[in-house]
């Protein structure tokens, strides 16, 4: 029967990988007790997040940084440093309110349709599309909050290169009420519309710069009009999808060797 066929399997397996197999709360600590480097990456988004996300639609765990001392059996006195990663526009994979999104009945559809076709926003696994919208400061500020980050890694600038305007959405009008938080509620958040602040494109190509002097002079106004915002530094900001297309701003970040 089936129930056999699968313990064949593993009792096949079992020799290779038993040695393997380890107390991993315990190797962890030992290794950064050591005062050796130790790197968690937390999967999926704060606002999947069960507790802090935009519940119903989110996953049944904790992606923030909290969640990664958790699963990995560490405390949280022993994290250095958290970088919290950020595309340079927002995106979200399935249902759920995203208030900055790019669509017909904005008007912005084809901006939204470029966003996701040079972002390659297309699930991994499933190819599903994601759904593309202006930068969300209210939705980043609320993940800064909640994450304790250090710096943001912001993603992906080279995507915007060719759009002559760019908005960064820093309120939502919900009824007469103009809100400068993330809601707690999705309702609240479902019947709000993003109040924006315009700025000029750089319309120049990012992709392959090396240094941060090297950005377009409206880049960098973009980038340091998001920290101001935001209330975070930016300390790498990337522009493909190699590890040599970084450029890193927060020199802390260098000193963390694998």
């Amino acid at each position: 029967n089936l129930k056999k066929e699968i313990l064949e399997k593993r009792a096949k397996i079992l020799p290779r990988i038993y040695e393997l197999v380890t107390d991993t709360i315990i190797l962890l600590n030992k290794v950064i007790d050591r005062k050796e480097n130790v790197i968690f990456e937390s999967a999926q988004g704060t606002l999947l997040d069960v507790d802090f996300g935009t519940y119903p639609y989110v996953t049944s765990s904790n992606p923030v940084a909290g969640g990664s001392c958790v699963g990995a059996g560490v405390g949280p006195t022993k994290i250095d440093y958290i970088l919290g990663v950020v595309k340079s526009y927002t995106t979200r994979v399935g249902e759920g309110p995203l208030p900055t999104e790019l669509t017909d009945e904005r008007g912005d559809y084809l901006i939204g349709k470029h966003l996701q076709e040079k972002g390659k926003e297309f699930g991994a696994t499933t190819g599903r599309p994601r759904r593309c919208g202006w930068f969300d400061v209210l939705v980043v500020k609320h993940s800064v909050r909640v994450n304790g980050i250090n710096s943001l890694a912001l993603t992906k600038l080279d995507v915007l290169d060719e759009l002559p305007k760019l908005k960064i959405c820093v309120g939502y009008r919900y009824g007469e009420k103009i809100l400068n938080e993330f809601p707690a509620s999705w309702e609240i958040l479902s019947h709000s519309e993003p109040v924006y602040e315009e700025l000029p494109g750089w319309q120049e190509k990012t992709y392959g710069l090396r240094k941060f002097p090297q950005l377009p002079r409206n880049a960098k106004n973009y980038l340091h009009k998001i920290e101001n915002l935001v209330g975070a530094k930016i300390g790498l900001i990337s522009m493909g999808r190699s590890r040599e297309e970084t450029i890193i701003i927060d020199k802390n970040l260098l000193e963390f060797k694998f």
